[in-house]
Order: structure tokens, then sequence, then C-alpha cells
């Protein structure tokens, strides 16, 4: 399931990336249009920021701003810095291996060939996706 952080960021990055004249905007006016709470979102943008995604100003016209085209924001790169690893299990993370402490051998493991399935078809749609996709 996607978490709250993920689809609030996914919003958000969509409402900066439609803004026409690409200006700072307030966190407070982004809030309110998405319906998410201040604070909240506050913590996500700054993580945007932090990972490259946004930009900021300070003081009287100031807020967020998305720092590259819409089409240049793959969803691939969204969904990992907001959700993490893109596989449900860590024995299929291209990213973020690990053995499962449980599973003897990955090769003979039923679910271990379930999620590869279930990893390819996810990144198979975040890798032919961009920002601005989800925007139109």
């Amino acid at each position: 399931m996607l978490s709250k952080k993920t689809k609030y960021g996914l919003k958000a990055l969509a409402y900066l990336g439609s803004q026409k004249n690409k200006q700072p905007v307030q966190i407070a006016e982004i809030a309110a249009h998405e319906n998410i709470s201040q604070k909240f979102l506050e913590s996500i943008l700054l993580s945007l920021r932090k990972t490259g995604f946004l930009g900021s100003k300070k003081g009287k016209g100031g807020g967020y701003y998305l720092i590259k085209n819409p089409d240049q924001v793959l969803m691939t790169d969204v969904m990992r810095v907001l959700e993490g690893p893109i596989s449900m299990v860590p024995c299929v993370s291209l990213n973020f291996y690990e053995k499962c402490s449980d599973c003897p051998d990955e090769e003979s493991c039923s679910v271990h060939k379930l999620m590869l399935m279930v990893r390819d078809a996810n990144l198979a749609v975040y890798r032919t996706n961009t920002l601005a996709d989800i925007i139109k």
C-alpha cells in the first residue's frame, strides 16, 4: 500500500509541476489546494528539496519550486525517495538487496519468484512515467 507520505509528495510535486510561471509556492497554498496537513507537507517538501527535486526561496515571495522540468522527473526516482525500496521484499530489491533470514534458497522460493514479477511490473510503470505524465 502506498504511504500517505508518498501520496502527498506526488500530489505536491504535481501541483508544483503544473504551475505555469514556475515561481515559488508557499507550503500553505499547496497544503490548502491538496488538502494536506501543512506540518506533514513541510517535512515531505524538505525531503524532496534535500534530494534535489525542489528548490526553495526564503522571504517574501518565497516557497518551493520544481528544479527540473516535469518531463525530466522520473517516477522511479520519486518513489525511491518517498517510499523507499520499490520491491516488496528485500531479496528482490535492486538497490536495497538483503537475503531473507527465513529463506534458505532464493532460487526455489515461490515468494521470491512472485515478488520478482511484481517488482519488474512496478518498475516498468515507474520507468515509463514522469511527473509530466501524472500532471496530464
